[in-house]
């Protein structure tokens, strides 16, 4: 695809990179209500006492405990791409 003009090249990019984040938010949104994030031996201990909100409640505590890095690192990569954007304008 050529473009000779640098508006339209930058409303190209601009929807590209509206189309990559909304995809990843999709399938994000998608698969994040069916994480379930219990190891067998915390299942094995919790289930096997009869107390389901104890168990729900640690499986909720590994859940946020595991997305904390993600948060993070997504952060830190939205930090080096805004460098990067702001050396080539």
């Amino acid at each position: 695809m050529f473009i000779k003009d640098k508006n339209t090249e930058m409303k190209v990019k601009n929807n590209v990179d509206k189309v990559v984040i909304y995809t990843f938010l999709m399938v994000f949104g998608l698969f994040s209500g069916t994480i379930n994030a219990q190891c067998a031996m915390c299942r094995a201990a919790l289930t096997s006492e009869g107390n389901a909100k104890q168990a729900a409640a640690v499986n909720d505590g590994i859940v946020y405990l595991m997305v904390i890095p993600y948060i993070l690192v997504a952060g830190i990569g939205y930090a080096i791409y805004r460098m990067k954007k702001k050396k080539t304008s």
